[in-house]
């Protein structure tokens, strides 16, 4: 790994946290090039430095968490899949004629248990990133999906999926391959699965795309993940011609985690690591393995048509809401 792929990448609200920590480095270069002791004063720094880091990440607007959700050292399903399984194959093909690399799955072992591991998948350079176009997956890359999440049910294996996409490819060739009718499939026969299905927000859950994958028994949510039905771009062009209001759009859309768990649309926040779960990955993959873990166990307690209904009643009371007359 060559220094510059070394180099942090920083966004916009971690400026003081930089400065600190080239001021930190600047001291400690000074106290040994005149053989001076500083180190009670670099303790009294180090320790501001973790105390800004935890007041700036505890405190994020939403559209700030969106620039952390979208990092582009962000784990992404590979990199959790690889972390947190025994054993992993990765499987290809929708068996129509494609492979679609923006949203892959195979089979593997949690903590010895077979289940079977879907996600999309962004890229960590341009060059990856065009290859997976953005982690926005073609018509075949959900039916890739759909055709694994049928192999787990024949063979009694549970479902965990990874939502990490801005949406689903919207070009015209996608289109002509049936975009909506792949995602309406996928959400009718997620519906009828008999075994228990997860799905975690790693990233940006975004629209139709996000939903394609994403009807389970239980929804789980990164702590600076977010789930939306359009991005915050996207909204703001709509309701005001304008993406330069995207914060203001972000703010309406209820797109963070703890809006969400307010709103009875996630089960469960997992917390990531102070600066994000790109600054800690192994620390946020333990976190995610614990949480599948326990909601596996409570979930295969139950039968297949106890699943079955409980995960129709979670999504039909989505959207509920009463009104009140004045």
């Amino acid at each position: 790994m060559t220094t510059t792929e070394r180099k942090p990448l920083l966004l916009d609200f971690e400026k003081p946290l930089a400065e600190l920590a080239t001021r930190i480095d600047q001291i400690r270069q000074l106290a040994e090039e005149n053989g001076v002791d500083v180190s009670g004063q670099i303790r009294q720094l180090e320790a501001r430095a973790m105390q800004l880091r935890e007041e700036i990440f505890t405190s994020l607007s939403p559209s700030q968490r969106l620039q952390v959700a979208r990092h582009p050292r962000r784990p992404s399903t590979l990199d959790y899949i690889q972390a947190i399984s025994d054993e992993w194959m990765e499987l290809h093909g929708d068996r129509c004629g494609g492979d679609d690399p923006a949203l892959v799955g195979g089979v593997g072992r949690l903590s010895g248990q077979p289940v079977v591991m879907l996600g999309h998948q962004k890229g960590r350079d341009t060059k990856d990133n065009i290859a997976r176009n953005f982690g926005m997956p073609y018509p075949g890359g959900y039916r890739k999906a759909m055709r694994l999440m049928e192999h787990a049910n024949k063979f009694s294996m549970p479902i965990l999926t990874f939502i990490d996409t801005p949406g689903a490819w919207s070009g015209v060739e996608a289109e002509h391959q049936g975009q909506g009718e792949a995602i309406a499939y996928n959400l009718r026969e997620m519906f009828c699965l008999d075994v228990p299905i997860i799905c975690t927000v790693i990233g940006e859950g975004g629209s139709g795309g996000a939903l394609g994958i994403g009807v389970g028994d239980r929804l789980l949510m990164f702590e600076h993940s977010v789930y939306t039905v359009a991005t915050p771009e996207a909204c703001a062009a709509i309701l005001w011609k304008d993406a330069g209001k995207a914060p203001q759009a972000a703010v309406a859309l209820k797109i963070i985690s703890h809006d969400l768990k307010k709103l009875g649309i996630i089960d469960q926040i997992l917390p990531e690591p102070t600066g994000g779960a790109h600054s800690d990955p192994l620390k946020a993959a333990t976190t995610l393995k614990q949480v599948l873990l326990e909601n596996l166990d409570e979930l295969n307690r139950l039968t297949a048509p106890e699943r079955r209904q409980m995960r129709y009643e979670k999504f039909r009371k989505i959207g509920v809401f009463t009104e009140v007359a004045h």
